[in-house]
């Protein structure tokens, strides 16, 4: 972190033969966090080390701040043509006559290079790129409609998270560092991302007949009830992503997707309390609580379960 200066615009870091160029670092990002792009990428530099694990080997999709926050963003998959020749590659299945070739963020050289683009949040694929069909997770993106809290929020959490414990399946929470909460469950990789998206929706629809007070599944917003939370299960279709966790987002606070306990859910988390500025010192304090879910071990088998929904 101590390689990217507070007062310079510009600087280029070297690592063994790769060099970044980082630049516009004095650029304002967040005008109301007063945050700049420097402090963007220092704060990836800091929590690389834990970052990492959870993106590496994943095609990653670009989306560009270039005038930070609070100007327009942009969608990028295919790699400029100015990326640099030591950035791993993964080539993706598209439409079109090619395949998509999209960069792979493995180590500090490549997070830098690609946040310098103006990447706020990192978007991976929920596949390696060696099996980029077989997602290594399933999860719920829970957000509120309109009139309802973030109470209702972590309501909804845990009843996700007891319906998947019924079915044996453990899972993990963290905030999306906006208004919602994501629930991950780790799986073995044997399903395809159209079989696992299959089981989600069921689940997701089970879960809202059981609960129809406070939950809804419904795809169209226009439609959604007020004062429910909505069980976005449609985000494990093929093509999705969601913001990695300890993405900073694209939010006026500077918050961060942090991962919690579920203790923490339960007794009132406050997900304004997780930003930019202050997820160094939490992770100072209770370590990588997201590293299960990228472990080898303790990982669910749906192919059982998706007997059951097929």
């Amino acid at each position: 972190m101590s390689l990217i200066p507070p007062d310079k615009d510009q600087v280029v870091l070297a690592f063994g033969d790769r060099q970044v160029t980082l630049t516009n670092l004095r650029k304002v990002f967040w005008p109301a966090a007063l945050r700049t792009k420097g402090d963007l990428l220092r704060y990836y530099a800091t929590l690389a080390p834990v970052l990492l694990p959870h993106v590496r080997r994943r095609a990653m999709t670009m989306k560009r701040y270039p005038d930070g926050v609070s100007g327009d963003y942009f969608f990028m998959k295919r790699l400029p043509p100015e990326a640099p020749p030591w950035l791993p590659r993964c080539e993706v299945p598209s439409d079109e006559a090619e395949p998509l070739v999209m960069p792979i963020v493995d180590d500090l050289p490549g997070l830098l290079w690609v946040v310098n683009l103006g990447c706020v949040d990192l978007n991976p694929s929920y596949g390696r790129c060696d099996g980029i069909r077989l997602p290594d997770y399933l999860h719920f993106d829970l957000d509120p409609t309109e009139g309802a809290t973030f109470g209702h929020i972590r309501e909804a959490a845990l009843l996700v998270r007891e319906g998947l414990a019924a079915l044996g399946l453990r899972s993990f929470p963290k905030t999306t560092g906006s208004r919602g909460i994501h629930v991950y469950v780790p799986i073995v990789r044997r399903p395809t991302q159209e079989e696992v998206w299959m089981f989600a929706k069921a689940f997701a629809h089970g879960l809202v007949r059981r609960n129809p007070a406070l939950l809804t599944a419904e795809y169209a917003v226009r439609k959604r009830p007020r004062s429910r939370v909505h069980v976005d299960y449609n985000q494990n279709s093929w093509g999705r992503t969601l913001a990695s966790v300890y993405s900073v987002r694209p939010v006026a606070s500077a918050a961060v997707s942090a991962p919690v306990t579920w203790s923490e859910v339960r007794s009132g988390v406050n997900p304004e309390a997780f930003r930019m500025e202050t997820l160094p010192g939490r992770i100072r304090a209770v370590g990588d609580l997201w590293a299960p879910v990228d472990a080898p071990e303790g990982r669910c088998d749906l192919n059982a379960l998706l007997a059951h929904v097929r």
